[in-house]
């Protein structure tokens, strides 16, 4: 009894081992991780509809690029409030972060699972976001999303 609760013990442990040496990390500075917390958010945000969040998130400029068009920020928060595009749900895979000054860049590889005129779709993307630093905050000035294979791997 005592060395099937070992044996176990060790199947459970080697497991989570081996999980855990298969998943990448990347170690990211202060200010990167700042950036990953907050495009995350913002996916999240999209999802739940919260346009309060996002509108003072996205800079007065922001221009949102879709593989059915190109917006102006009203525009893009209409269409999320309204549920045009619901981001239901975005499943992040990877994410690269540059810093230039009070600039970021910001892509993430992402499966969206979203509803686009009343049907069901998932799409492999790469998303970038381009953040300008004022007065202490990120605001988001560009959001595109590009439609990809999800072989597509980022260049870190």
């Amino acid at each position: 009894m005592k060395s099937t609760i070992i044996g176990i013990i060790l199947i459970v442990v080697g497991g989570i081992t081996a999980c855990a040496q298969s998943t990448p990390t990347t170690s990211y500075t202060k200010e990167e991780q700042e950036l990953v917390n907050l495009s995350k958010d913002k996916l999240q945000w999209m999802a739940d509809k919260n346009v309060e969040k996002l509108a003072p998130l996205f800079h007065d400029e922001s221009k949102f690029v879709h593989m059915s068009g190109t917006w102006k920020k009203d525009e893009e928060l209409e269409i999320i409030k309204t549920g045009r595009i619901w981001y239901k749900k975005a499943e992040v895979k990877d994410v690269a972060v540059e810093l230039f000054d009070d600039t970021a860049i910001v892509w993430s590889r992402i499966t969206l699972n979203a509803v686009v005129g009343g049907n069901d779709v998932t799409t492999e993307f790469t998303v970038t976001e381009v953040y300008k630093k004022k007065r202490k905050e990120w605001k988001l000035l560009d959001l595109t999303f590009s439609s990809v294979r999800d072989t597509h791997v980022i260049k870190h």
